[in-house]
């Protein structure tokens, strides 16, 4: 599912137009992401929470020389279903 049929799907569901499903959830998109951006969880009960976590730096291998490389460290966001959505999903 991408985006545009996400916001079809929502539309329909909630009784909206697609102009108030896109822009409800782009609002999701935005908040959930300044969020992140300042390093808090954002936790939806029953179906999961989205949190921010440190890979630390480490050597790889450049597959094609072989050549030892340093990847870089970073931030990636994680994302933990809650029970309810992985029971539905079985």
């Amino acid at each position: 599912m991408n985006k545009a049929e996400l916001i079809d799907a929502i539309a329909s569901e909630a009784n909206l137009t697609k102009a108030d499903a896109k822009r409800a959830l782009d609002a999701f998109i935005d908040s959930t992401t300044k969020a992140l951006k300042k390093g808090d969880r954002v936790a939806l009960v029953g179906f999961g929470s989205f949190s921010v976590s440190k890979r630390e730096a480490r050597k790889g291998r450049n597959p094609q020389s072989g050549k030892e490389i340093t990847i870089p460290a970073k931030k990636v966001v994680k994302f933990k279903a809650g029970a309810e959505l992985a029971d539905k999903v079985k």
